[in-house]
């Protein structure tokens, strides 16, 4: 379980508390509307998919900014567990650092074996001067 699924838990937990009338009348609503909060912010930092292919950031944390580096972006945060937004989520829900080095770390995906035979650069013939056109040859050709 990482730190995302593990904040999700928490929110449930809290969410059944509510629904079994664990908090007071004039808590409840606050209660709900820090849990809906919480689901929104859950909903934005995630395992970005974008960066699934990637083998550097594949764990990386959708919702927390880029960094725009010449042409190639990185992400802010390489590791879904080490986004700031959930780790304040996760001090808000009572995570402990106990708790925190607990938890799994997502990793990329292992890499699927390749099946299909694809051309490479040892499947292309080289280009000689046998290739070329008589047509195009001139005076001085030599094969």
């Amino acid at each position: 379980m990482d730190l995302h699924t593990w904040i999700t838990q928490q929110v449930d937990h809290v969410e059944r508390l509510i629904g079994e009338n664990e908090f007071p009348p004039s808590q409840t609503e606050g209660v709900r509307l820090r849990c809906e909060a919480d689901r929104r912010v859950l909903a934005r930092h995630r395992i970005d998919p974008a960066s699934a292919g990637s083998p550097t950031f594949a764990a990386a944390c959708e919702g927390c900014h880029h960094e725009w580096l010449q042409d190639d972006p990185e992400p802010f945060v390489d590791n879904l567990n080490d986004c700031p937004e959930l780790l304040d989520l996760a001090h808000a829900h009572g995570i402990t650092p106990e708790i925190l080095a607990g938890l799994d770390r997502p990793t990329p995906p292992e890499p699927q074996p390749r099946t299909d035979r694809r051309l490479g650069l040892g499947d292309i013939r080289p280009i000689t001067t046998s290739d070329v056109p008589a047509a195009l040859r001139g005076p001085r050709w030599k094969p």
